[in-house]
């Protein structure tokens, strides 16, 4: 297995509120963890949070001595959700302050996947599928009927989110578990990079650049290139290659 990740401050922000973690070594009873944050909040406190969460996380995980993976990440991104929440009532400061979550672990050829937010996961084979859901307003309109996908409403609402870690006393998370086929690539990625470039060019360049060092820089700068409004961050994994 090979994996890389990167993170950058884009073109318009002053601050990184994103934070990545990228292991291919066993994180207590889960092997080959990434994890993927977007902050938010003023004060620096989406910085705060995305760090926070993921360290949160990586405790409860590292701890943990369950068997199911699902299991294992479903109580880690509650426990860590409590005390970011604890936290943001704790001063004026961190009012507000909450993160988008993406995680997955890869065990043989299984990924097991978990996510709340906009923050995405893909995977990338002969066709690019985002298997993430994002938790936004548009997404649940477009869910109802009211609005259409590639509608002027839907690109102006698409950085409102309803579901984030940190938020409320309690997070609602989804669960996915896929079962990879040879040669598929996994992308996870904040919405500094799906937002500046489209879901077909980004298979192109996962496509294109077999090195997953390079493949990230890469995808990083086209989004940079093409205007990079956000924070920029991605892992990129390929299960199949040692």
């Amino acid at each position: 297995m090979r994996a890389s990740s990167l993170t950058d401050v884009g073109r318009n922000r002053e601050l990184n509120e994103d934070s990545v973690f990228c292991s291919v070594r066993p994180e207590g009873n889960l092997e080959n963890l990434f994890i993927l944050a977007d902050g938010m909040g003023g004060h620096k406190a989406g910085e705060i949070a995305s760090a926070l969460a993921i360290d949160l996380f990586l405790r409860a995980v590292r701890r943990d001595e369950g068997q199911n993976p699902i299991t294992i990440m479903n109580r880690a991104i509650q426990a860590a959700n409590s005390i970011l929440f604890e936290k943001s009532q704790s001063s004026e400061n961190f009012r507000g302050m909450g993160t988008t979550f993406v995680a997955c672990s890869v065990m043989d050829s299984t990924l097991f996947i978990m996510n709340v937010g906009d923050s995405r996961l893909y995977v990338v084979g002969e066709n690019i599928r985002q298997i993430t859901r994002d938790h936004s307003l548009v997404e649940e309109l477009v869910d109802e009927g009211r609005i259409d996908r590639d509608s002027p409403e839907y690109l102006h609402q698409k950085n409102i989110i309803t579901r984030a870690v940190g938020i409320t006393p309690q997070v609602q998370a989804d669960f996915f578990e896929i079962e990879l086929e040879e040669g598929e690539a996994v992308l996870m990625c904040s919405d500094g990079l799906s937002n500046m470039v489209g879901d077909e060019r980004i298979a192109q360049i996962v496509h294109g650049e077999p090195d997953p060092d390079l493949c990230v820089r890469q995808l990083v700068r086209e989004a940079n290139e093409n205007g990079g409004r956000d924070n920029i961050s991605v892992v990129l994994i390929r299960p199949e290659e040692g």
